[in-house]
Order: C-alpha cells, then structure tokens, then sequence
C-alpha cells in the first residue's frame, strides 16, 4: 500500500512552498496568518473573488495560479461558509478540497489551519490532514501506461501550519492510524479477485501480526470439524478452498469481556449455480467488503493501541458454480445446528456469517457484535448509496451507531426486525430457508443472521451500496470505499474505550 502523499506540521512563520490554501468565511474574510502568509497577494484574492463570483460558501474554492505579490506556484482560497455552521465532518472535507487540487508528480503544498475568527483547534487541523490523506489514496497498480489527460502517479508534500504543532502532532496520531486502516481495507476492495483469494485473504489478514494481532486461520479441516456446514457448503464450488480467520486485540483489562466485528468475505461471487448475469459481474470482487472493513478495523485498533479487547472475525469463500457446487433445494446443517434449505445459492454471504457469529458468539460471549457485509441489492432499493442499512437487537447499540455514524459521515439507517418476518423464511423441509424472497430481501436476510447471535446484543449493516461503487466524495475517490473502518473505530473510541 502506497503512502504518496506525506503531512506534517510546521508553525505559522513557516515559509509557504509550492501551492499556499487558506480559508476564508462567507464574507471573504481571511485570518491573521493567513493575512500576513498573503502580503500583498491578499488584494488578489478579492479582485478573483469578484470575477469569478465566489462567495466562500463551504467547500468552494477559488484557485489562482501565479499569484501576484507572493511566492508560491498557486493560492487556493477554500471556502469555509458560516463559522456557526461547522461541524466536526467539514474539516474532514476541507483536507479533501485541498488534496484534490494537487497536481500529478511531485509538489508541495502548505494549507494555513487558520478560520477568520480564530486559529483552528489541533483536533481540526487533524483532521485537515486526515481528509488529504483520504483523498489522496488511488489505486493503480496494475496499470503500466497512463492515457492521455490520465492522472499519473501524485507524490507530495504537505504541510500544515498551526498554532501549536505540538498538539495537531499529538491529535492527529490516531487519525493517522485511522486513515491506514481505511486505506488497507479499500486496497483489499480494489484488488483483483484472481490475486484475491480466500487463502491469499487469510494471508494478508495474518500481516497483523506485526502489530501484535493474535491470528487464527481455520482451514477446511478445522471448520469442518467444528460443523461449519453453512459456510463450507457456500464454499463447495470453487476450486478455491474457504478459510476463517479469528483476529484478537487485547488492549484492554484481561477479565473485560470484548467487543467483536465479523465480515463477510466473499472474495468472488457468481452467484453459484443460481448464477448472475454477466452485466456488472466484474464488481463482485467487491462482495469482500465486509471482511475488508473488519481488517482495516483491527489494523486501526492495533497501531493506535487502542485500549479495548477486540475480535475481528471473517469468513473468506469464493461462490462459483462448479460441478461440485451446491445445488437449490440442498440441507445444510449450521455450526449452531440449525438446518437450513438452500432456496437461492446467490444467497450465500449469509451462511457464511451464520457460522462466524455463532462461533464468536459462543467461544468470545462478546459484549456487542457488529457484522458487516455487501449483503443484498435490496437495500440500495430502499437506501441509495447514502446509507448502510443497519438491523439491531439491541436500541442501545444502534442509537450509538447512528449517532457515530452522523458525526464520521459514514451514515446508517435503521430498518426494522420482527417476527413477522420470520414466516418467509420458514422451511417445511428444514429449520429455514436461505432466502425469503423479493419482498423485504435485506429485513428477510437480516432476520436471518439474528438465529446465529444467540442473543448477544448485535447490529447488522448491510453494506452493499456504500462499500463499493459508491458516488465519489471530497475525501474518497476510490472505487471500494473503505466504509465501516471510521464509523466502528469511532464506536469504540467514543463508548467501549472512554467509557462514555
């Protein structure tokens, strides 16, 4: 995983280098640092406002090349509208804003964290540095020509002037740890499933090691001897073998219980012998995104030490239609000894986390677990690209994801459980069925995994529209999105950490 862009902090008597950015309000005014960063220049800055009808509104930017009366390349004024209206997110997408003006090959930026009214806190210029770092990931490794107008390789340096580069040092430190994390997980996304693997999965998760990750991968052997039958038989088909991988950081007390994380890891899907059509099959490298994010999260946890015990758990299949493959109308027996019917052999990331929850249900009693999957179509139905879809057993544990989810961007909504649903999925030939059908396909599918938490307070996201191919943002402009890493990292941080 490349790191191209590199941020640091300097003071404010630095001097600018390559591209200078500064913020100013919805009045166009500018601070003191940035006042005096400026000169003369600053008479520029009004007299390009004017042309080009810029008003400072959030996120706006007016960019002027070879300024006159200072020496810098380029001067980007980035709006930063109504000082009452900032939140927390914005300075996010301020980094963003900033990262998107660099140019292709080597260059330097500085970016003024200063606001009209007052410098910016050190929590605020990290995340100015977290949001170019965001934006600034790009996955092109596989490509060995550049197009013409093509984007070639960005290498830059970034420094961000603040008031006390003592404390934007020690606040952005985490963040830091945050962004490598996002990172790893859109780099596992991105990949193509050929280099991708089950196996090759379970050996890149194993990579945590390093940061003191204790790391269990179970093979067919060891699954089949714990009757993994969900799982395995979503497996079958592929020439590919299945893996679970148990990932432990123990940060915190020993006798505190921990908190988990399970992913779905469908490295590819074709949707089994109930095959897809070919339209938009390529992106089904994607359907590994769940188990992406819980990677990333760990990665996180571990670098920044954070000081909780956590489990992240992934079940890692690859769904093909081979003559081995399982057939609709086959009887699987789960690890938690519920039978299931196979109605749908597309609908197979759920047996896969059948297994998983149960198993770190019963051998960790977690205090939440939260999992995470590309799961259905239907909620991008019923939620867009905007928002993962979150089912919860638990209002305590989803009021805390909504609420982490507003102030990281990384939105949920709640859709509803209940047993009502239950008879769609009820089998006469088994425990259950697989699928129950068109109508409420994600509540149905989430209905579904509740019989394998054994009551263990858990929330569900469904992220099928937010975790790959989802519009880009200020502060990501990759095709596998890394959702999930912040929004749980914060969780964690906010309430299992602090104990808030």
């Amino acid at each position: 995983m490349s790191d191209a862009v590199k941020v640091g902090f300097v003071p404010f008597s630095a001097s600018a280098r390559g591209i200078l950015v500064v913020f100013c309000d919805d009045q166009l005014k500018l601070g003191a640092a940035a006042r005096k960063a400026l000169g003369a220049a600053a008479e520029t800055v009004k007299r390009a406002a004017a042309a080009n009808q810029f008003k400072g509104k959030s996120g706006a930017v007016l960019d002027i090349l070879a300024p006159e009366g200072i020496k810098v390349e380029r001067l980007i004024v980035i709006g930063a509208g109504k000082a009452a209206d900032l939140k927390e997110k914005d300075f996010l997408k301020f980094g963003g804003v900033a990262a998107g003006k660099l140019n292709a090959g080597s260059g330097s930026m500085t970016v003024v964290a200063e606001l009209p009214e007052a410098v910016m806190a050190a929590g605020q210029a990290a995340a100015i540095a977290t949001g170019i770092r965001l934006r600034a990931y790009k996955f092109d490794r596989y490509k060995t020509k550049k197009k013409d107008g093509e984007d070639g390789a960005l290498r830059a340096d970034v420094s961000i002037a603040v008031d006390d580069v003592a404390a934007a040092k020690k606040a952005y430190a985490p963040e830091a740890s945050v962004v490598d994390g996002v990172n790893v997980a859109r780099e596992l996304v991105n990949e193509p499933p050929n280099v991708l693997y089950p196996e090759e999965f379970a050996r890149r998760a194993s990579q945590l090691r390093k940061l003191g990750v204790s790391v269990e991968v179970l093979d067919v052997k060891a699954m089949t001897k714990l009757g993994m039958g969900a799982l395995l038989g979503a497996a079958q088909g592929s020439a590919r073998p299945g893996r679970t991988v148990i990932m432990r950081w123990n940060g915190g007390k020993k006798s505190e219980a921990p908190v988990a994380f399970v992913g779905k890891g469908v490295c590819f899907d074709t949707g089994g012998i109930s095959i897809k059509s070919a339209g938009g099959m390529e992106d089904m490298k994607g359907d590994m995104g769940g188990a992406a994010c819980v990677v990333g999260l760990m990665h996180t946890l571990a670098a920044r030490k954070a000081r909780v015990n956590a489990v992240g758990a992934i079940g890692l299949v690859e769904n093909m239609p081979d003559g081995n493959a399982q057939r609709p109308g086959d009887i699987v027996t789960s690890m938690s000894g519920q039978t299931i019917e196979i109605i749908n052999t597309d609908a197979e990331g759920r047996l896969v986390l059948a297994d998983v929850l149960w198993y770190v249900a019963k051998k960790f009693k977690p205090k939440f677990m939260v999992d995470l999957a590309t799961l259905t179509g239907a909620i991008m139905v019923a939620l867009g690209t905007d928002h993962a879809g979150m089912f919860s057993n638990n209002d305590e544990l989803a009021e805390r994801l909504a609420k982490v989810g507003l102030e990281t961007g990384e939105k949920v909504w709640r859709m509803p459980l209940g047993p009502e649903y239950d008879k769609q999925i009820d089998s006469q030939f088994a425990d259950m069925k697989n699928t129950g059908g068109r109508n409420g396909g994600s509540i149905t599918a989430a209905q579904f995994l509740q019989r394998f938490v054994d009551g263990t307070p858990w929330a569900h996201l469904d992220i099928a529209g937010t975790a790959m191919g989802a519009p880009k943002t200020e502060i990501n402009q990759s095709w596998g999105s890394g959702y999930g890493v912040r929004l749980l990292e914060r969780l964690v941080s906010d309430y299992y950490e602090a104990g808030k």
